[in-house]
């Protein structure tokens, strides 16, 4: 039986900017939720963060979505998240781990979830943050964990391994979601769903040719590559005189 993307456990959250296509994904029911981020928002061209958030939540009102804090300062950044978090009852608002001074973010993270903010705390990298968090959410609050597991993979290290022990270490949070963050290729969806993931946030890009190519038969697969490299060659009209 071929893989397929709605038989994983994990839920499929689409990352990105651009309304068109978060509208288009989000209609999608193998889509669980929308995730998002200034550095994304800027790469799509939005220039008023807020109301580009409201735009986008009068028409997403009943899966997840998460829009990020941008001050640098824990006191700006508190009254940003109380707002966020204040747009819709489906918002969960992005706290990163530090500010840019790498102070940490855990004291307004505890004091946010004694307040029932439903937060996703993101840009995570190290065992040590998670460990750390996992002190400070609430249990009785939904709350996601995103750890950047693209970006750990990168470093050379083995992302798999670092996402179940951070499973291990949130067991004691009942209400919180474990989330691979930053996906760089189709494969990595399916990982997530062996590391024992809740959650896996995937680029349009990728995601649109996952839905495409996941559970696609290999020796079919095969001939199309030998098509497109034929189709390709002779477009140009590529000679060789033996």
């Amino acid at each position: 039986m071929s893989l397929k993307l709605d038989s994983l456990k994990v839920h499929i959250y689409a990352d990105g900017a651009d309304k068109a296509g978060m509208l288009e994904l989000y209609k999608n029911p193998l889509i669980k939720g929308l995730t998002t981020n200034p550095s994304l928002m800027k790469k799509a061209g939005v220039t008023d963060y807020e109301a580009f958030a409201k735009d986008i939540l009068s028409e997403i009102k009943d899966k997840p979505i998460s829009f990020e804090v941008f001050s640098d300062q824990f006191e700006e950044m508190r009254k940003q998240a109380l707002k966020i978090a204040s747009w819709q009852a489906n918002v969960y608002v992005k706290i990163p781990i530090t500010n840019s001074r790498g102070e940490s973010s855990c004291p307004l993270i505890k004091d946010l979830a004694s307040q029932g903010v439903r937060l996703n705390v993101t840009a995570i990298l190290t065992i040590e943050q998670v460990e750390g968090l996992s002190k400070v959410l609430n249990k009785d609050v939904p709350s996601v964990v995103s750890v950047f597991a693209g970006r750990i993979s990168d470093t050379g290290v083995d992302a798999v391994k670092i996402m179940k022990t951070c499973g291990e270490i949130l067991k004691g949070q009942p209400k919180a979601q474990l989330l691979w963050a930053s996906v760089r290729e189709v494969f990595n969806i399916i990982q997530s769903d062996e590391a024992g993931c809740h959650i896996v946030t995937v680029p349009h890009d990728i995601l649109k040719k996952a839905i495409q190519t996941i559970g696609m038969d290999l020796t079919k697969l095969s001939l199309d590559t030998v098509l497109m490299f034929k189709r390709d060659a002779e477009a140009v009209g590529y000679t060789i005189h033996v």
